[in-house]
């Protein structure tokens, strides 16, 4: 009995040390990931040596931490942490909700690490600032817990990829700041129609790499977000187009090109890569049109819209008519639309003049001015007279074919041509000769003046001759040749008559015998 005791009793303490082991085991496995996390979650808030507590407002700039305090107070709504070395922000900083805090400053941190669980405790956040750091790209849906947030600070980076959804969710912001950082390409899906975020007034990608912007959509674009779309310092290329849209900007008084006149530069075609001025485009280098807003031209019976394109978002607007007269419900062709646009129509003659356009809102006032001309005709008159200028144009053509067909296509009736089997009966009906000769010519005339009471018709004689058989001296006809040899035997005065009448074809003008 003794010895089965003293085996029992040994067995079972073998049985209490083997659970002791395997109790203490898993601690020890434990305490590794223990210490890893209270190096990730840093110490405790002490407000009296690492940070300034000012009732909700808690300071620990310049302290040299590495990581974000810990057991920090449910009212905190300011919590600054700039200047310091957290070079990572994990979902674990904020281990419970922080409700009330709205303004929360991380700059200066050489922070290059953001989790994308980091801001889902600080939903209520308004103000963000990450400015000054190590950033170089930005996930999806990376700030997507943070609705309320008005104000994100992103310049004086390294940010090169930006996701298209990175700033999916942000329905409250209104100013995001990315000036430089290696940026290349514009982020048109926070500002376009339908993908645009909302509430966005300012938009900074200035001093990145920008190569091109998307200028087509840029004029479609409201004037209240041109205003404060800066994109000054970018390697752009000069061209006429960039021209026009930045001068046509400063012609509105946008905030983001007269604020920045000089910034607005562009980068020359050629190896030397030289920078110059946008708005001296038009002067020297590439001899830009200069750009001048025009007025608002129609005709008559048409429908015109003059939009009021303020620089602010939801203004209060006010139109008034030519002469400054207020718009009343009585001007049954002068209607202001819910957007804030007046519609004039059917216009008239008198409706020409400058309409106006008051904006007012708490903090803004602004006049915009808008000059109609209506043309005292329609635009069907236009068309009428278009097709009154192509009759007559037609009309010209058909004429000038008429008369080539005269000159070029008549019956011929020389004696050379197929089937005029005429022969020469006479010299003195030769072709080298007067078309008739003088006397019988003369005969004629006698003839004539005999069946005509005795009155005198003169007749014109007028020989065409081939230029080869022709022989010119001094602009006249050399009338002695070949043919004038077998007229010997005529008299001297038919000869000297013959040799004027030939003389009166090669002229320039014909003789009247």
């Amino acid at each position: 009995m003794g010895g089965s005791f003293h085996i029992s009793h040994h067995a079972s303490g073998a049985v209490f040390r083997g659970r002791r082991f395997l109790i203490v085991l898993p601690l020890a496995l434990l305490l590794p990931s223990v210490r890893i996390d209270a190096q990730f979650l840093g110490t405790p808030l002490d407000c009296r040596k690492m940070c300034v507590c000012a009732s909700n407002i808690i300071s620990c700039s310049r302290m040299n931490l590495t990581n974000v305090p810990t057991k920090l107070p449910k009212y905190t709504a300011v919590l600054d942490l700039s200047f310091n070395s957290i070079n990572k922000l994990r979902a674990e900083w904020a281990p419970e909700k922080l409700s009330k805090l709205q303004k929360l400053l991380l700059s200066h941190n050489g922070l290059f690490f953001l989790s994308t669980e980091a801001f889902v405790h600080v939903t209520r956040l308004r103000y963000l600032d990450l400015s000054s750091n190590d950033l170089r790209q930005l996930d999806e849906f990376i700030f997507e817990p943070l609705e309320h947030l008005e104000v994100l600070l992103l310049y004086n980076n390294h940010i090169a990829q930006i996701d298209r959804s990175a700033f999916a969710g942000l329905l409250s912001l209104q100013r995001l700041y990315m000036s430089q950082n290696n940026i290349s390409r514009f982020p048109l899906e926070l500002v376009k129609e339908r993908s645009r975020l909302e509430t966005i007034q300012l938009l900074d990608v200035s001093f990145n790499r920008i190569k091109s912007l998307p200028l087509h959509e840029f004029k479609d674009l409201p004037a209240w977000i041109k205003n404060g779309l800066y994109f000054h310092r970018n390697p752009l290329p000069c061209s006429c187009e960039l021209y026009d849209m930045v001068a046509r900007w400063n012609l509105k008084e946008l905030s983001s090109v007269v604020d920045f006149r000089d910034e607005h530069t562009c980068v020359l075609p050629g190896p030397q890569k030289e920078k110059m001025s946008i708005m001296d485009l038009d002067k020297v280098y590439l001899n830009c049109s200069e750009v001048k807003i025009l007025n608002e031209e129609a005709y008559l019976e048409q429908f015109l819209v003059l939009d009021c394109d303020t620089r602010q978002k939801d203004m209060m607007k006010n139109w008034a008519l030519p002469g400054n007269i207020p718009l009343s419900s009585e001007k049954k062709t002068a209607v202001m639309n819910t957007d804030g646009s007046l519609q004039l129509g059917p216009l008239k003659v008198e409706d020409s003049g400058v309409y106006t356009c008051y904006a007012t809102s708490d903090s803004y006032n602004e006049t915009l001015y808008v000059t109609v001309i209506v043309f005292n005709s329609t635009t069907s008159g236009g068309l009428e007279n278009l097709k009154t200028a192509y009759t007559t144009l037609v009309a010209c053509l058909i004429s000038v074919v008429m008369v080539l067909i005269y000159l070029y296509l008549t019956p011929c009736r020389c004696s050379c041509c197929p089937g005029q089997d005429l022969e020469k009966t006479n010299p003195g009906d030769s072709i080298h000769s007067s078309a008739v000769s003088i006397p019988h010519a003369q005969e004629e005339m006698g003839q004539q003046r005999g069946g005509v009471g005795g009155k005198d018709f003169p007749y014109r004689h007028v020989a065409f001759m081939e230029a080869k058989e022709q022989l010119e001296q001094n602009g006249r006809l050399n009338p002695i040749g070949e043919e004038d040899e077998e007229w010997q035997g005529d008299s001297q005065e038919r000869r000297r008559s013959v040799a004027e009448s030939v003389s009166s074809v090669c002229s320039d003008t014909p003789m009247v015998v």
